[in-house]
Order: structure tokens, then C-alpha cells, then sequence
């Protein structure tokens, strides 16, 4: 009978180690890949248009971008 028990207790020893899925290391990836993909599509939307599309509305729910005259420098010395 002790047997068993020790056996018994093994199994659920090794069930409760065993490695599971990694669902935080998941949610990460998705994360990142749902920003990716919105960040890359404002860029894209706030880029030159690709040929055929320059006459094309901006969609209401991409934001307007405005291009400095020198960006990452300051302000010009005239």
C-alpha cells in the first residue's frame, strides 16, 4: 500500500513540475506585434503616398503629423 502512495505522490509531484505553456512570453509577442502593426500603419499613412494614391483622403481615425523643418537638430540659425 505504501508503494502505491509513493507512487501516487511521485506522479503528482512531476505533473505539478512539468513545464507549461509560456503564456506571459505570449502575450508579449501579440503585444508587440498589434503596436508594430498600428505604429507601422500611422507611418505609413503619414508617408508619401504610393503612386495612385496622392489624391486619397487621410482616414478620420489616423492622426495628422506634422514635418518640422530640421528635425532632431533645434531650432535653425538664420
Amino acid at each position: 500500500m505504501s508503494l502505491l502512495m509513493e507512487a501516487a505522490t511521485s506522479a503528482a509531484n512531476s505533473a505539478a513540475n512539468a513545464p507549461h505553456f509560456p503564456v506571459s512570453a505570449t502575450l508579449v509577442y501579440v503585444v508587440g506585434f498589434i503596436a508594430a502593426v498600428t505604429i507601422g500603419s500611422i507611418a505609413w499613412y503619414n508617408s508619401k503616398r504610393p503612386v495612385g494614391w496622392e489624391d486619397k483622403e487621410r482616414p478620420s481615425v489616423v492622426p495628422e503629423v506634422k514635418k518640422e523643418e530640421t528635425p532632431g537638430i533645434g531650432t535653425p540659425k538664420a
